[in-house]
């Protein structure tokens, strides 16, 4: 077991008649260098997992601006996405209104054909009432009288 600094320093060592007693000044020695030698592996071993601490760190802060960049990435593309089909969707409302007005105009040219088309009907069918009017005793040349008093429209 590894001493303490405090140990060390409260450590008595007995005076003989010539000074310290060799044995128990040699068994302390021995003690304090087992010690320092334990203390020194330790903190080698301590310096090297700091060092692998170190890089774990340096890995991981890589790792970090790796991950920010891709985020920021992302973000852009993202960003990109969104205005790229914003753009789409207003080509698409814009197409979408062009065809609108189109088939608008279509439909009104359309309507303003088929009404011309009912005028000139209408007055045709008028001038063909008013026309047949027009005839004596209110009978057309090819209208015949029959046996049974039906009437027979030639054509």
């Amino acid at each position: 077991m590894p001493l303490t600094p405090v140990e060390i320093h409260h450590q008595h060592l007995r005076r003989g008649l010539f000074g310290y007693k060799r044995g128990a000044v040699d068994a302390l020695m021995e003690e304090i260098s087992d010690s320092f030698a334990t203390v020194w592996r330790e903190r080698a071993d301590l310096a090297d997992r700091v060092e692998q601490l170190e890089a774990e760190v340096a890995r991981y802060n890589e790792m970090e601006g790796l991950l920010r960049e891709t985020l920021v990435s992302a973000e852009r593309a993202s960003h990109d996405m969104k205005e790229q089909a914003r753009k789409e969707a207003e080509l698409i409302v814009a197409e979408a209104h062009t065809e609108s007005r189109s088939v608008t105009r279509d439909a009104a040219s359309k309507k303003e054909r088929l009404e011309g088309d009912l005028r000139r009907v209408q007055a045709l069918l008028r001038s063909a009432l008013a026309a047949t009017e027009e005839w004596p005793g209110g009978k057309a040349p090819d209208e015949e009288d029959t046996d049974g008093g039906i009437r027979r429209i030639a054509g």
